[in-house]
């Protein structure tokens, strides 16, 4: 029997049994903005590391830079929005220049 059809065969089975019944964001729509803010070329490298355990730098700043955003949307006081704000930005600047070199490594190939 082909991999690929003992594979189904497997997946199928497993469903039957109910065994993704309860994986974490079932029935939610899946968020690829990360997936998409990484330039293509690096893509898969990325996915490897990530699977791996190991996640680039890159990958760190885009999940910081959501969750400071979540955290700004929830704070009413200026001040401190403010200061979420600058958070964001500096690590929007760091993502920048990163992606800025990545690209010119990659052209020098």
């Amino acid at each position: 029997m082909p991999y690929e059809k003992a594979a189904e065969k497997i997946i199928r089975e497993a469903m039957e049994r109910g065994e993704f019944d309860d994986l974490p964001g079932k029935g939610k729509p899946i968020d690829l903005t990360a997936y998409f803010d990484t330039p293509e070329e690096v893509r898969l490298a990325y996915s490897i590391l990530k699977n791996a355990g190991m996640v680039p730098r890159e990958v760190e700043l885009l999940k910081e830079i959501a969750e400071l955003k979540q955290t700004e949307s929830a704070l009413v006081e200026e001040r401190k929005r403010l200061e979420i704000r600058r958070q964001i930005e500096k690590k929007q600047i760091e993502f920048r220049l990163m992606l800025g070199r990545n690209r010119r490594s990659a052209k020098k190939r």
